[in-house]
């Protein structure tokens, strides 16, 4: 069971799709916007920005968790995304590793516009992930490589 009302589940659906009307998408003309509930119960939103160099670009789900972060939130509950497109918007790659790093047992809503969804576990959008925890394993000795090319 969801650590989060229906309410709550029907605020952040319906914010996602609002949201992407503020989407700034001139290229692509794919506008997506993202909901975040944090495990508080604040409402984060998100909309794709693009810009003329493309690599600068960025997406609805990182730019809701970037709001969140810069608020003070670590924690989330879920997130909903939305768009135009007539079937279910799914998260890019860059995005789920974005997810993963806030932890993977939280729930993902992909939408339709008819607001129907589908929601997984952010676990589930990226098997085996690199988590921040990774980053405390064990790791071999370093190599010397003095002297080789």
């Amino acid at each position: 069971m969801p650590e989060y009302s229906e309410e709550q589940l029907q605020k952040i659906l319906k914010a996602s799709h609002e949201v992407k009307k503020m989407a700034y998408c001139p290229y692509s003309k794919f506008p997506v916007g993202a909901a975040l509930l944090t495990e508080d119960g604040t409402v984060f939103t998100g909309c794709n920005v693009e810009n003329a160099s493309y690599g600068l670009s960025i997406c609805a789900e990182r730019t809701a968790i970037v709001k969140a972060v810069s608020e003070g939130h670590r924690k989330f509950t879920a997130i909903a995304i939305a768009s135009d497109m007539k079937e279910m918007i799914v998260p890019c790659g860059v995005c789920r590793q974005s997810l993963v790093e806030f932890g993977v047992d939280w729930d993902m809503y992909m939408t339709k516009p008819d607001m129907t969804y589908k929601v997984m576990k952010v676990k589930e959008l990226l098997p085996l992930a690199f988590v921040p925890s990774d980053l405390q394993r064990e790791r071999l000795p370093a190599r010397n490589t003095a002297g080789h090319s």
